[in-house]
C-alpha cells in the first residue's frame, strides 16, 4: 500500500536502501553478480516509479520483493538452474542465511546492511579485495572512487573487484559459517572478530571519500559520510568493548563534527586554521570525546584511538591559535610506530613543522617522494606547499600549490590550491 500523494524517490534514500537490499538477497539466494543486477534494475523500477504513484510504506521491503522477483526470473533460466541445482548447498546454507519470504516472519536479527558488511570482509580474500569489494556494495561507490580513496589505479582496482566476486562465487561456503557447528554463535563471534579490522578499514574509507570527495564539484559527499558513522554505530553496538570501533567511531564524530564550517556559500574550501567554530557540532565533539576517552583508558591502544585523540586536541581548542600542538605531536609520534603509512607521515611531518619549524618538516616529507603510494597525489604536494610558504619560499610554495591542483579531481580543491598559489604570487 502506497501514500495517496506522490513523492520522489529520494536518492538518499535509494543508497541507503540498496546494501540493505543486497544483503537481504544474499542471505537468501547468494548469486553475488546476480544479486548485484537485481538490486540495481529493483533501484531504477522504484526511480520511476515511485514519483508517480508514491513511496511505500516500507520501501525496503518493496525494493526486496521487486529485486527477489527479477533474481528468481533471472535464476529460471535452464542454465542458471542447473548451475543452482549443483551448488544448491553452497549457495543456500541451511539455517543461518534460510530466511522467511521479505515481508513475511520476523525481521533479520542484524541490520542487513551490517550482514552485507561483515560478509564481504571474507577470510578468504585478499585484504585488497575484501575492502574494495565492500566499498562497491556496501558504499555503493564506483571503482574511479575506489581507486582514488586506496591510492591505486582504476584497472588495478576493476581486476581486484573482479577476483574477489569471482572467489565468492567458486567457494564451497560463501556466506556463512557451517550450519552444523555445535557452538555456532561463538565461531560467529571468532570470524567477525577476525574480520573486524578490514570491516573498519572499510568503514574508514567510505567516512574519507564522503568528508573530502576525491572527485567532483563537491567539497563533501554528507551521505557516504553519514552512512559510514551509522554503520560504526552498528559496529560498536555490535562490539562494545572494541576499543578500536570505538575510536574509529569518535574519530569520524570529531571529523564530522566541522562538516558545516568547511565551506563557503559558494562551496569553497575552508582551512582548519580559518573556519568558524561556532559552526562546529558541539554535542558531536562531547560524544567523541567521551567515546575516545573511555576506549583509551580501558581497552589496547590502537590507530584508530589515536588519530581519534588527535582530532579531539584540535575541536577542543578555542582558536587555531590554542590548538596544542606538542600533544598533537606526541600523539603522532606514537601513531607512526604503529601505522608508518605515508597518511601518517605527513600529518606527522606538519606537527613537526608547527612545533619545531617548517624545514625539519620538508626533510621529513624528502623521504616520502619515493613512495609508490603518495606519487602523482595531490596530498603530498599540497602539504609540501604549505610548510614552504611557512618557511618564506614563495616561488617554490607556488610552484607546489599549482602542481597540487593539477593532480587532484576535486573542483573545490583544485580552486583552493590555486587561489592559495595566486595570494602568493600578489
Amino acid at each position: 500500500m502506497t501514500h495517496p500523494a506522490p513523492e520522489p524517490a529520494g536518492e538518499d534514500l535509494l543508497r541507503r536502501m540498496a546494501p540493505q537490499v543486497l544483503g537481504a538477497l544474499l542471505r537468501r539466494y547468494g548469486h553475488f553478480d546476480a544479486a548485484e543486477d537485481a538490486v540495481q534494475e529493483a533501484l531504477l523500477a522504484a526511480a520511476r516509479q515511485w514519483p508517480e504513484e508514491g513511496r511505500p510504506r516500507n520501501p525496503r521491503g518493496w525494493l526486496i520483493r521487486v529485486a527477489s522477483r527479477r533474481l528468481t526470473d533471472q535464476l529460471r533460466s535452464e542454465d542458471a538452474r542447473r548451475r543452482r541445482e549443483e551448488t544448491a548447498a553452497a549457495l543456500t546454507p541451511r539455517d543461518e542465511f534460510v530466511a522467511p519470504p521479505p515481508g513475511e516472519g520476523r525481521a533479520p536479527a542484524e541490520d542487513d546492511t551490517l550482514t552485507l558488511l561483515f560478509l564481504c570482509c571474507r577470510a578468504d580474500l585478499p585484504a585488497a579485495g575484501r575492502i574494495a569489494l565492500t566499498l562497491r556494495a556496501v558504499g555503493g561507490l564506483t571503482t574511479a572512487e575506489i581507486a582514488r580513496a586506496l591510492l591505486v589505479p582504476e584497472a588495478t582496482m576493476a581486476q581486484r573487484i573482479s577476483r574477489a566476486k569471482r572467489r565468492i562465487k567458486t567457494s564451497p561456503s560463501p556466506f556463512g559459517t557451517p550450519a552444523d557447528t555445535a557452538d555456532r554463535e561463538q565461531a560467529q563471534e571468532r570470524e567477525r572478530a577476525a574480520r573486524l579490522a578490514d570491516v573498519l578499514h572499510v568503514l574508514y574509507l567510505i567516512f574519507n571519500e564522503g568528508y573530502t570527495a576525491t572527485s567532483g564539484r563537491e567539497l563533501q559527499r554528507a551521505d557516504l559520510a553519514t552512512e559510514a558513522i551509522r554503520l560504526t554505530r552498528a559496529v560498536h553496538a555490535l562490539l562494545p568493548d572494541d576499543g578500536e570501533a570505538a575510536g574509529l567511531l569518535a574519530l569520524m564524530l570529531l571529523t564530522d563534527a566541522r562538516r558545516a564550517a568547511r565551506t563557503g556559500q559558494d562551496g569553497s574550501l575552508i582551512p582548519l586554521a580559518e573556519q568558524d567554530r561556532s559552526r562546529w557540532d558541539r554535542d558531536a565533539i562531547a560524544e567523541g570525546v567521551m567515546l575516545v576517552s573511555e576506549a583509551l583508558t580501558r581497552t589496547p591502544l590502537g590507530p584508530y584511538q589515536l588519530r581519534a585523540a588527535i582530532a579531539a586536541v584540535h575541536d577542543e581548542a578555542a582558536s587555531d591559535e590554542d590548538t596544542d600542538w606538542a600533544e598533537i605531536l606526541a600523539l603522532y609520534e606514537v601513531l607512526i610506530r604503529l601505522v608508518p603509512g605515508p597518511v601518517e607521515r605527513l600529518g606527522h611531518a606538519v606537527a613537526v613543522a608547527m612545533v619545531h619549524g617548517p624545514r625539519r618538516a620538508l626533510d621529513l616529507l624528502a623521504a616520502l617522494d619515493d613512495d609508490d603510494h603518495l606519487a602523482g597525489h595531490h596530498r603530498l604536494e599540497a602539504v609540501r606547499a604549505h610548510l614552504l610558504e611557512m618557511a618564506g619560499d614563495r616561488a617554490a610554495a607556488r610552484a607546489a600549490y599549482a602542481k597540487a591542483a593539477g593532480q587532484t579531481l576535486s573542483t573545490p580543491e583544485r580552486r583552493y590550491l590555486h587561489s592559495r598559489a595566486a595570494r602568493i604570487a600578489e
